[in-house]
């Protein structure tokens, strides 16, 4: 068994765009999107992923304004559902408006490398930061993605990327790093860091894994997109026990109980949730609190 293993933290996936690869379009209206993340914070998520721009391969980049244009009023809609709103976006001017709006997360696909700004903007407002790796940009990182050794040459990335990061003023505890499966990776490639994760992991900061729903689960099981969710929980299942933390996901219900079995059969133990609930006579707060440490 793992000497620790991380308490899951399961990322919902709100999509406010008309091209992603498995859901675009279907949340494009604000409403539809605001009423889908609440789901998902139902299903059990604890942090929704909101982006407005696709990052899929071959996506076209989406200017400033309609990116805003597509995530501010999810974003608002948002901001009394109870969890962490996340950012998906390399616009510096994207982040700051998020922030504003309530998010407390940037997930950044760039590592800060799109928007010589981001840095900035994160530091300032002291908000948690996702550095992914990403072998050139959406539009082309899929032809021929060549590594000597992959996980070497991620490691060393997010390494760099997390030292920028601080040399820039942001708190390295509020850090966070993604391999970026499905970025500029073949399948092989993919697998492989799978399979070394804790490689990543034993760079000290939580790693995220964003494995849902992508097309080498689809090469290995003939599934179209909306039905790997098993492939997706498979990935989950063996990253969480090489260490990673937080899991971005499309099907949270699944993903959720998936990773709070895992986690229990991993430590040996079920360490169940405490809840303690506190009334007056205008407000009553429910608390919940597990044993096992969450990601700053």
């Amino acid at each position: 068994m793992l000497a620790h293993v991380p308490d899951p933290v399961v990322m919902g996936v709100v999509n406010v765009t008309p091209d992603s690869f498995s859901d675009g379009g279907e949340w494009l209206d604000p409403q539809a999107a605001i009423a889908h993340g609440r789901e998902l914070v139902a299903q059990g998520a604890a942090i929704l992923d909101v982006g407005g721009e696709s990052t899929r391969p071959g996506a076209e980049p989406v200017g400033e304004a309609e990116e805003l244009r597509r995530v501010l009023p999810v974003l608002e809609g948002l901001a009394d559902a109870g969890v962490r709103l996340s950012i998906d976006t390399s616009k510096a001017a994207v982040a700051a408006a998020a922030l504003d709006a309530g998010a407390t997360i940037v997930n950044d696909v760039t590592a800060l490398r799109g928007d010589v700004r981001m840095a900035a903007v994160v530091a300032e407002r002291g908000c948690v930061v996702c550095l992914m790796h990403m072998l050139g940009e959406p539009r082309t990182m899929q032809l021929d993605p060549r590594y000597d050794d992959v996980v070497d040459e991620v490691r060393a990335f997010l390494a760099a990327r997390l030292e920028h990061a601080i040399a820039h003023g942001i708190d390295e505890q509020r850090v966070w790093l993604d391999p970026g499966i499905g970025f500029g990776k073949t399948i092989d490639h993919n697998l492989e860091l799978l399979a070394r994760l804790d490689e990543i992991v034993a760079l000290g900061r939580p790693v995220v894994v964003g494995t849902s729903r992508k097309s080498f689960l689809g090469t290995i099981t003939g599934r179209d997109a909306h039905d790997r969710v098993a492939g997706t929980i498979a990935t989950n299942v063996l990253a969480l026990a090489r260490g990673a933390s937080v899991f971005r996901v499309h099907d949270v219900a699944e993903a959720h109980d998936a990773l709070a079995v895992a986690a229990a059969t991993l430590r040996g133990r079920w360490a169940p949730a405490t809840t303690t609930t506190s009334t007056s006579r205008s407000t009553t707060t429910t608390s919940t609190t597990k044993t096992a440490s969450r990601p700053s």
